[in-house]
């Protein structure tokens, strides 16, 4: 017999909880079984899990394949439709240990009402297989309805990881070799809104930051520009140890178009906000989601996505073609062809390619505190891939001196002792 294989698709969310279940199958003495982690952010997305279940059934064909993840909690149906499928978990029973346990044969679907939970544990991950960083869950789900968005429906309401839960799992992290951590979750700055004396996602990581001296990297994940509170700011202008790189949640450079998408920022927001973040912190690099093809976006539109990159100077840009997703008011207005689309997904990707690389260039010459990965492979704190001269161990911090760009990401050589 053999161990389980796990499948992950889709957000950091969905990698930490899959190290989540990986502890609980292990725990439980689960065997010869594929869990596909799926996402469903995009029809692509759905597609590649699908076809990523029949490849494993024809290449493990006794194995039980377990279907979970947020295509899973939104239609467990037509996962549980298909002949390779004996498990069908939802999001929240994919986290319970005893889901792991239960011997054939099963109730084939295990989905409850997501709109219905109300908390969300810290689960406590000892590590993550293959990765230097860790990624920390300390909210999960969405209050918000954008109008293309279907995951509050597939993660429920926003719900936030107690403090103190979120500082034991870190110190677990840390103690285990960790030099970075990541704090993740659908709606990262809505945190704190659900706990008692609501405490805001600054005054979380203020705190985490304090009561963890030993760690010595933290980031940030997707953040949402107008939901930035006043101890976030302090922290970004005078703590080092948070990382000069903030992804944001902006999808879009129209003002019609953000409006539509019923977002809570306009392109003024997303402008000052770059700028206010420089300010603070010279040097800071910024990612950021788009969207491309949105319903009703014309060419002018689609233009002032493309300044707002140049405007803001984005970096590390995450493009999406418009996907429809039924049951969302975006699907019901009308659609951009799907050939444009995909062409202005691939200009805005191409203007992401051209920013990345005047984004290299300008490091050329510099020092940079490196995060080994694997190999001769690392991550400066800007997010920054780099090589440097000679392997050192996955997790090892070093200071290096940045010596030019080759192959898309920076090279170095190790300047002194870890840093």
């Amino acid at each position: 017999m053999t161990g389980p294989d796990f499948i992950t698709f889709g957000c950091r969310l969905n990698t930490y909880e899959t190290e989540v279940m990986r502890r609980h199958a292990a725990e439980a003495g689960l065997e010869d079984a594929v869990v596909v982690n799926t996402c469903a952010v995009t029809k692509e997305a759905e597609r590649q899990a699908r076809q990523a279940i029949r490849k494993a059934r024809r290449e493990r064909p006794g194995a039980r394949i377990i279907v979970t993840g947020c295509a899973a909690q939104i239609d467990p149906g037509r996962f549980a439709a298909m002949p390779e499928v004996d498990l069908v978990l939802g999001n929240e029973e994919k986290l319970r240990p005893e889901s792991f346990g239960l011997a054939p044969p099963v109730e084939r679907v295990a989905v409850n009402d997501i709109m219905s939970v109300r908390e969300t544990a810290g689960h406590l991950v000892g590590g993550f297989e293959g990765r230097a960083r860790a990624f920390v869950q300390v909210q999960q789900g969405c209050d918000h309805r954008c109008t293309f968005c279907i995951i509050p429906y597939g993660r429920g309401p926003s719900r936030s990881v107690p403090i103190g839960e979120v500082v034991a799992q870190v110190r677990t992290l840390v103690s285990s070799g960790y030099a970075e951590v990541v704090l993740t979750g659908v709606d990262v700055t809505s945190y704190g809104g659900d706990l008692p004396g609501r405490p805001t996602l600054g005054q979380m990581v203020r705190r985490l930051l304090a009561l963890v001296p030993e760690l010595p990297r933290l980031r940030l994940s997707s953040l949402d520009p107008v939901e930035m509170d006043a101890d976030l700011w302090r922290l970004v202008a005078e703590e080092p140890r948070l990382m000069p790189h903030l992804h944001l949640s902006l999808q879009a450079g129209d003002d019609l178009v953000l409006k539509r998408m019923k977002r809570r920022h306009l392109r003024a927001d997303a402008i000052a906000f770059c700028e206010k973040a420089r300010g603070l912190r010279p040097g800071i690099a910024f990612g950021a989601d788009l969207i491309a093809g949105f319903p009703t976006e014309d060419g002018e539109m689609f233009e002032n996505t493309l300044r707002l990159v140049e405007e803001c100077d984005l970096t590390w840009l995450h493009v999406f073609p418009y996907s429809e997703r039924p049951g969302t008011p975006a699907a019901r207005m009308p659609q951009v062809d799907p050939a444009l689309r995909r062409d202005r997904a691939s200009r805005l990707r191409e203007l992401g390619e051209r920013q990345v690389a005047r984004f290299l260039d300008a490091r050329v010459g510099g020092t940079a505190a490196v995060l080994m990965e694997k190999d001769r492979i690392g991550r400066t704190e800007q997010f920054a891939e780099i090589e440097i001269d000679h392997a050192l161990e996955p997790g090892s911090l070093v200071r290096a001196a940045v010596t030019g760009v080759a192959g898309g990401r920076l090279t170095g050589r190790i300047q002194g002792a870890q840093c």
